[in-house]
């Protein structure tokens, strides 16, 4: 696909999150888990709208929604509030979305983010991290909490083939982040760049489980050369997303050479055409008479000692797990990187440590042992989803601590270690069981090691002359050691009573 004029295309994001881990929906106290349940069985009168009925604010939400605004470095306002956005759609029973909105003042939950590209962290105001590298950061406009509507279920995937639609309103009143961006990006890959990293975050800060079907979605805004911003809605997955922003851009492309212009306008993606569908001329924010929401009153969420105890609560964030592994454990920024891009890799590498102390040792046999296993299993199987397999295989924490250990500590050269590995991996036996079994631990005797170098040398005496004037005689020598040896001899051991044999020789 050809590379795009930076100067020319905007694209800005909504990303919708749903607050998975919550217990209860945002205004009521129905399920927020509503994906087991059978049609319409996971409501109430309130996220139904049914009159006289009273919404009741989830304070964890709000927690929740706020860690997001400080991951992503936003100003959080002393004052929240909620306003009614008006539209009827038969997926909102109340025909009105409870949501956020900024207009006389801040109501939503955060504002004035950044994140940087370059890093591929989150942006802080401090200038060592925002605009380090050659990209300008990611600007976020607002974090807002809102419901989630219910889902239509179509009769068939293309609109105009359907007869009919199914309503499902388990889903309505679930609650939802919706993080809005500037139109920053200037290339699709930086966005799908942006989504995997958004993605880490949310299951970073225990919010969401990014796995489960509906729970993050994507709209995208695509405008090109200075035109009318065009939305695209009903992108089921981060590829698609990606390739509905080439699409656009090809289709306003072609518009603009034909001297069409192009529309703002609401389009769906049509997952199985891969091509964008005209659905409807883009609304204004007039279209939707905002109001605020009369039974929820404005809450005081407390300033800077709000969000001092919440930072307490948060858990330790990808950029801050980095900073650790490299300063702290000593890992290469390379390794540590791989690492921290997926928590499930991460929290796997800490319980391994718990098993054996060595971050450099167990950090390597993950990134380079286990996660080529783990890629290896996943290319001869069904395409996964985004977050990495450990129950396959026999994979543990402690077999990865005892596989560092059985390296480090020198009972295993790592060639034949790899081969316990494997087999560890195959039948689920006891690495060191197999290193007994398969007769293959280190030899570091010295004794033993002598008596073999001075055989060695005893058969071709001529080595002992070669040595003072080729030193690769040293080499030559240690590789029959580790041949007679099948590999278990220590090269560090051989190595050194091989010169002091050979000196005492001369």
């Amino acid at each position: 696909m050809t590379t795009t004029n930076v100067e020319q295309l905007k694209i800005g994001l909504e990303i919708h999150c749903q607050l998975t881990n919550l217990n209860t929906k945002l205004f009521c106290n129905c399920l927020c888990n509503y994906r087991n349940s059978l049609p319409n069985e996971n409501t109430c009168p309130i996220c139904l709208g049914l009159p006289g009925s009273l919404p009741l604010l989830n304070r964890r939400a709000v927690e929740f929604a706020s860690m997001i605004c400080l991951a992503f470095g936003c100003d959080i306002p002393e004052k929240i509030s909620f306003y009614r956005k008006n539209y009827f759609y038969p997926d909102l029973p109340k025909n009105f979305q409870i949501t956020q909105y900024n207009s006389y003042e801040i109501s939503s939950i955060g504002v004035n983010g950044l994140y940087d590209l370059s890093t591929g962290l989150r942006g802080d105001k401090d200038t060592s991290y925002v605009n380090s590298g050659s990209k300008p950061p990611i600007r976020i406009t607002r974090i807002q909490l809102e419901e989630d509507p219910g889902k239509i279920v179509y009769e068939d995937d293309t609109p105009s083939n359907n007869s009919y639609s199914l309503i499902d309103y388990n889903r309505a009143g679930v609650a939802l982040v919706e993080i809005v961006t500037e139109p920053d990006f200037t290339e699709p890959s930086d966005v799908r760049l942006f989504l995997n990293e958004i993605i880490n975050i949310f299951e970073y800060l225990d919010v969401c489980d990014p796995n489960l079907e509906g729970a993050i979605r994507c709209d995208v805004n695509v405008s090109l050369g200075g035109g009318k911003k065009v939305e695209i809605k009903n992108i089921s997955s981060f590829k698609d997303v990606e390739k509905s922003i080439y699409y656009e851009i090809t289709r306003q492309k072609t518009m603009a050479m034909h001297d069409i212009t192009v529309q703002a306008e609401t389009r769906h993606w049509d997952e199985k055409r891969k091509i964008t569908i005209s659905a409807r001329s883009k609304e204004e924010e007039e279209d939707y008479k905002y109001f605020p929401e009369p039974d929820i009153p404005r809450i005081n969420l407390g300033g800077k000692i709000f969000v001092s105890k919440l930072r307490e609560q948060m858990n330790e964030l990808p950029r801050e797990r980095l900073d650790r592994y490299i300063n702290a454990f000593k890992i290469t920024p390379h390794t540590a990187r791989i690492l921290i891009n997926s928590k499930k890799i991460s929290d796997f590498f800490e319980e391994a440590l718990k098993f054996y102390d060595s971050p450099v040792e167990v950090s390597n046999w993950i990134v380079n042992e286990m996660l080529t296993k783990l890629n290896e299993s996943e290319k001869s199987d069904i395409s996964k989803s985004h977050s990495t397999d450990l129950s396959s295989l026999h994979l543990s924490p402690q077999l990865i601590a005892t596989m560092a250990r059985l390296v480090n500590e020198k009972n295993v050269n790592r060639k034949l270690a790899r081969e316990v590995f494997d087999t560890s991996l195959r039948t689920g036996e006891d690495p060191l069981e197999l290193v007994e079994k398969m007769d293959i631990g280190k030899i570091s005797d010295s004794d033993q090691i002598s008596d073999l170098i001075k055989k060695i040398i005893a058969k071709q005496p001529h080595l002992v002359k070669q040595y003072k004037n080729n030193p690769n005689v040293n080499n030559f020598i240690l590789g029959l050691v580790m041949k007679d040896t099948k590999g278990k001899a220590d090269p560090q051991v051989a190595m050194s009573l091989i010169k002091e044999i050979l000196s005492k020789g001369d």
